[in-house]
């Protein structure tokens, strides 16, 4: 068998499922942040007003509120559902194609088997915890915004748009840290994370299962270490072994390794790990 083509990024197909994802979490994510500007401006002018009937018109404009949050909840758990039964499995089929691609093999050798079957299923279910649990949070968030706003709304001091948004920032995600990442860019590298890991654990596995390769070369940036991106032992162009890829799919967020399997190494004994390929 002749050296595996080496490619540094082929893999047009899974980042337009990311991008494409990303854009759909992200639009259904505004339904927060432009149902909130909305009911503090609504709340404004029933303030402002002093009108009679205030009350009743808060409570409208607050079930106003929560429906749209309802709806964002509803939107944003169809597209977790569907990211994690459909868009990972592509993903995860696609490192498996590119992986046999990669070593001169057929792409028909890649069926769902079991072994790739329970590979998914482990894979997809705590990323569809992850995400469910930001969708969770999210709505908490908006109800205590809502609560916020009410209070805001029937005090003497009123409605106080900018220090609400500031303290209820609906259009962030806010880490245990407590650092807020833009629902875009969050949106992107979450997804691109789960996509990348799913899509190069489907080219370990195959090459594992499929063409019993026992080494794997690694493409990944020239500065990347391979246990973390500050890890002294750099990755790129480095021979590892079948056990030790599946340890370390990725080294980081934003990490753009992939996989070559390198069947024609195999039986070699003169080779370890981090060697060069």
């Amino acid at each position: 068998m002749t050296t595996p083509v080496r490619t540094r990024d082929d893999r047009t197909e899974l980042t337009a499922l990311i991008t494409a994802g990303a854009a759909q979490l992200t639009t259904a994510w505004s339904i927060l942040h432009t149902s909130q500007r909305t009911l503090l401006d609504r709340l404004t002018q029933i303030q402002g007003g002093r009108t009679a009937g205030a009350t009743q018109q808060i409570r409208t404009a607050l079930v106003t509120f929560n429906a749209a949050v309802a709806e964002f909840d509803r939107r944003t758990r169809a597209f977790v559902e569907r990211w994690a039964a459909q868009d990972l499995p592509v993903a995860y089929r696609d490192g498996a194609v590119r992986a046999l691609e990669r070593a001169e093999a057929s792409r028909d050798l890649f069926t769902w088997t079991a072994n790739h079957q329970a590979a998914i299923t482990g894979l997809t279910a705590p990323f569809w915890a992850d995400l469910i649990r930001r969708v969770v949070e999210a709505v908490r968030r908006a109800q205590a915004f809502a609560r916020a706003a009410q209070d805001a709304a029937r005090s003497v001091l009123g409605v106080q748009t900018e220090r609400l948004l500031e303290e209820h920032p609906l259009d962030t995600v806010i880490y245990a840290n407590q650092a807020r990442h833009p629902i875009h860019s969050w949106a992107g590298a979450a997804l691109s994370w789960q996509g990348v890991v799913t899509a190069n654990h489907g080219a370990i596995n195959t090459a594992r299962d499929e063409l019993e390769t026992q080494w794997m070369e690694c493409i990944d940036g020239s500065e990347c270490g391979f246990t973390s991106h500050p890890d002294t032992d750099h990755a790129n162009g480095t021979l590892r072994s079948i056990d030790e890829a599946s340890m370390y799919p990725l080294a980081h967020h934003g990490c753009i390794r992939q996989w070559v399997p390198r069947p024609d190494l195999n039986g070699r004994t003169d080779i370890s790990d981090g060697d060069p390929a």
